[in-house]
Order: C-alpha cells, then structure tokens, then sequence
C-alpha cells in the first residue's frame, strides 16, 4: 500500500471526513510530509470507494458548496489493521537491526 493510501484510511479511521478534512489530516499525520492536491485526493477516493475500502457518507452544503463526506468500511478497516501490522513488523526488523549495529547505545 502507497503511503498516501494508508494516510488517507488512517484520516478515515478517526470518523468520516469531507475531502478538504482529508487533506488537512493527511497534512498533520505526516507531519507536513504529504500534501495531497484535491485531483489526487478524489482519484484516489474513487479507486478505494472500487476497492470497497471507503464509501459515501453523507452529504451537506456549507456557503453554497457541497460537502460529500467519506468513512472507512469494514473492509478498509482490515485492509489499514493488515498495513499497520506490516509496517509495525518491518519497523521493528529495522530496530533490532539497528540494535546490532550499536550495541553500546542498547
């Protein structure tokens, strides 16, 4: 799974949120790292919505504009838990890696 994927579910994954919500939680989990623009941000919203990942929420107009909100569906909730763990695994090869290389500092 692409970074900005797993940014994107883990945003979902604190409720649902509308698309500028997104990209401001995507922003602040990455530590201003990843900054979605809106065209990646929807193309990515529709191949997950095909993935059956994320779904519509709801829909509301805030000042004229129209707000669609997304949420994680069960199936996204497995797909992030899967991802987490495997970045929880690899993090923790790396750290024991690291260990080895400064036994002094262990």
């Amino acid at each position: 799974m692409r970074e900005p994927t797993f940014l994107i579910l883990t945003a979902l994954a604190g409720g649902p949120r509308h698309g500028y919500g997104i990209v401001q939680d995507v922003t602040a989990l990455s530590a201003q790292r990843v900054s979605l623009l809106p065209g990646t941000l929807y193309a990515a919203l529709d191949r997950l919505h095909a993935q059956g990942l994320v779904a519509p929420d709801r829909e509301e107009t805030v000042d004229g504009r129209l707000r669609r909100y997304y949420r994680l569906t069960p199936d996204g909730v497995r797909a992030l838990d899967a991802e987490t763990a495997r970045l929880r695994q690899l993090a923790s090869a790396a750290e024991t890696r690291l260990r080895a290389l400064r036994p002094g500092l262990a």
